[in-house]
């Protein structure tokens, strides 16, 4: 299971919890971004098998991120949205853009391995 992950939030602490919490469950091999600007450029050079993303972010929010990765049509790359945003239409935009799954912070590592699990 284990590949490259793409860990995409504007807050290094939320950034190091997820990364923490990757790392626990078996992904070692971690890139950050710290907007979906930052993101797009990180995936232009390197290969991943998963990008995990926050939803409220300045320059490029986790939307924008996903619908621009989701415009390439080749690019079917499991995204999974973590963010503090828990309406039912919000999960539904999400996954109307490109997600494949989506987790309200906070989370537990059980809940993060399971949607990883469930979309890899």
């Amino acid at each position: 299971m284990p590949g490259k992950v793409l860990v995409v939030d504007d807050s290094p602490t939320m950034r190091r919890i997820v990364a923490n919490t990757l790392k626990r469950i078996g992904f070692s091999d971690l890139e950050e971004a710290e907007n979906g600007q930052q993101a797009l450029i990180l995936l232009s050079g390197n290969t991943f098998d998963l990008i995990v993303t926050d939803w409220n972010m300045p320059g490029m929010s986790g939307l924008e991120f996903i619908k621009s990765v989701r415009s390439d049509s080749s690019n079917n790359l499991p995204i999974l949205m973590v963010t503090t945003r828990s309406e039912a239409d919000d999960v539904k935009e999400a996954l109307k853009a490109g997600a494949n799954s989506y987790i309200v912070k906070p989370f537990t590592p059980k809940v993060l391995k399971e949607k990883i699990n469930s979309i890899i």
